[in-house]
């Protein structure tokens, strides 16, 4: 029952992300931005979602393990399981993509959160250095796309007319609903079936539930491989990834200090950092993302949760 209860909350975590994603697509379309920004951030944060609401769910019932895993996993899976799997099956030309600025931003939070989780614990003090970090992101963000013109077809969800205000403000009303009752299904069901099998929150973050919550970043990078639209891929992984570190640890450490165990130190941190780095040369010197970058970076993942779960 722990099981099927679990496999809910995930559905109704993809389903309501997707929501709240097609809302906030149709609301920059209304607002008009450029297609980069619109990836780095409103796809980004809003696929991340999931994260954000488990998160803040296992902080407060007291799984703070569960928590980071979830934001450490979820940035692992993005780089090498959300990227690998789709450029396995077609490939992506990323040299349209001038994503360089946003991932030394990406690799700089990364390092910083590293750093701040060596001490132990996230405090609130943590908290908001993170998050003065974050609307230093978006203003740089904003800043650098103002005068780009607004690409409608690099948009995932990007339909022929866009939808009506009252259709918007549905689709974001169904994902602010939806969002903390899947993430209320998945955060106590893992949490019980977790504690049944002897497995640590922090294990079952670093897999069940960041997998879960990635599945939005999945079907957007997918979408968008097939479409060659690398600008949406890079902009939507390396926003949710700047978004997973510093907004939804930010936030639930001022909710409650947020203990780091000491696996993570030892050997989570420098994966999640070392996948980061690994997209590097693809980023700065144009190297293309073919089928073996990404029969690489998935069977990296794979080594990387054999390595866990042993």
């Amino acid at each position: 029952m722990m099981w099927a209860l679990s496999f809910l909350g995930l559905f109704l975590l993809l389903i309501s992300g997707d929501f709240l994603v097609k809302g906030a697509i149709q609301l920059s379309n209304r607002l008009g931005v450029s297609a980069l920004l619109v990836s780095l951030t409103v796809v980004a944060f809003g696929t991340s979602a999931p994260e954000l609401i488990v998160a803040i769910k296992a902080t407060l019932s007291g799984s703070s393990g569960l928590a980071l895993g979830n934001v450490v996993g979820s940035n692992i899976a993005n780089i090498l399981l959300v990227l690998g799997l789709p450029t396995l099956i077609v490939g992506l030309q990323n040299d349209i993509a001038d994503t360089k600025r946003s991932f030394g931003l990406m690799i700089a939070a990364s390092l910083l959160f590293i750093v701040f989780g060596m001490s132990g614990s996230f405090s609130w003090v943590y908290g908001i250095v993170l998050l003065s970090l974050l609307a230093f992101f978006l203003l740089d963000t904003f800043r650098q796309n103002s005068e780009k013109a607004l690409n409608n077809e690099s948009l995932e969800f990007q339909q022929r007319k866009s939808h009506s205000w009252w259709t918007i403000i549905f689709f974001l009303i169904l994902g602010v609903i939806g969002l903390p009752m899947g993430a209320d299904l998945l955060v106590t069901n893992a949490s019980a079936l977790a504690k049944g099998y002897g497995i640590s929150d922090a294990v079952v973050g670093l897999t069940l539930v960041a997998i879960g919550t990635s599945l939005p970043e999945l079907a957007t990078t997918f979408i968008a491989v097939v479409r060659k639209k690398a600008e949406v891929v890079l902009g939507n992984l390396i926003g949710s990834n700047i978004f997973n570190i510093l907004a939804i640890i930010g936030i639930t450490s001022l909710i409650s200090p947020v203990p780091v165990d000491p696996t993570f130190i030892k050997f989570d941190f420098w994966i999640m950092l070392g996948a980061s780095v690994l997209i590097a040369p693809f980023i700065f010197l144009n190297i293309q993302f073919n089928r073996l970058s990404g029969f690489l970076f998935v069977a990296l993942y794979i080594s990387y949760l054999n390595a866990i779960l042993k």
